[in-house]
């Protein structure tokens, strides 16, 4: 496993769009010129998401555009059968909530869109308990059109009420992961799976593992906070998807939960690409030379 310490970003997209939600940042001089990208609910912007969602499930070539230049590394598995990304949306000093964990909502509509756009590209999107509490999410496709992924909770302890959105009935596949030796009253319609822990926890190559088993392949990793980063930290994320909305919000809780380093050299570099939406930035992080094999 690589361990994670403070993150670091490099590299550029030096290519500029106006296609759909994206606009792509241009390269020096400074500051980066940029080229506004259309309204998210335009017409244009609808009429070219849905063209693009029928042609990345198809086996034909992406035409290129914003989109196909941001979608197309999490289309095919690289190493193994999977291909697993990460999502957050942040502030500009790194805070992803309040002291008091409100965070509805640090995103815009462009970078909520980039969200749901993402929803829509896979078989599963996975939370752990604590954002299910804190943010009881829907966890659906709302603002682009698209089938809703397979929702799955982490909680090794079942703290999770029957009555949370992840659960209501809506034909979606719903999976709860659990503790071994943990018991839980699952709702109508919910399927528990139970896995082992180690150390405390349940390993993330296990999680991925077990959600293989179930036909689910191209999974989004939504958060918080610790369950994002036990995925990079335990090698098992092949993007990175960070949306940094305007705001300095000066204390709140960080991004990620890593482990503490003394040097600089002990963080980790990532190799990026930057994407405006209107008035947010998407930076792509490239995990795939540190992703660990699943067997």
């Amino acid at each position: 496993m690589t361990p994670y310490g403070k993150l670091f970003l490099t590299g550029s997209c030096f290519t500029n769009h106006n296609q759909g939600f994206y606009a792509m940042a241009s390269p020096p001089p400074y500051p980066p010129q940029v080229q506004t990208a259309q309204p998210s609910g335009s017409e244009e912007a609808h009429d070219h998401w849905n063209n693009f969602l029928t042609t990345f499930f198809s086996a034909d070539v992406l035409p290129q555009s914003a989109l196909q230049t941001i979608f197309e590394p999490i289309r095919a598995p690289s190493l193994d059968s999977m291909t697993v990304i990460g999502q957050i949306g942040q502030t500009m000093d790194g805070r992803i909530a309040t002291i008091t964990g409100q965070s509805k909502y640090i995103n815009g509509s462009s970078g909520l869109s980039h969200l749901h756009q993402l929803r829509a590209l896979v078989d599963a999107v996975v939370i752990g308990v604590g954002t299910a509490l804190t943010d009881n999410p829907q966890l659906n496709v709302r603002l682009v059109s698209g089938k809703n992924p397979t929702r799955v909770v982490i909680d090794p302890q079942g703290r999770l009420g029957c009555d949370a959105q992840v659960w209501r009935e809506d034909g979606t596949k719903r999976l709860w992961i659990i503790a071994e030796g943990k018991k839980v009253s699952a709702p109508s319609g919910v399927e528990v799976l139970t896995l082992p822990m180690v150390d405390g926890r349940i390993e993330a190559a296990t999680i991925l593992k077990s959600l293989r088993m179930q036909g689910l392949k191209r999974i989004l990793i939504e958060g918080g906070a610790f369950t994002l980063s036990h995925f990079m930290q335990a090698g098992c994320l092949d993007r990175l998807h960070i949306i940094i909305a305007p705001i300095i919000m000066g204390s709140g809780r960080p991004s990620f939960e890593l482990p503490a380093i003394e040097h600089m050299d002990q963080a980790t570099r990532l190799n990026i690409q930057t994407h405006v939406l209107n008035n947010e930035v998407l930076f792509d992080c490239d995990l795939s030379s540190q992703r660990l094999k699943l067997d």
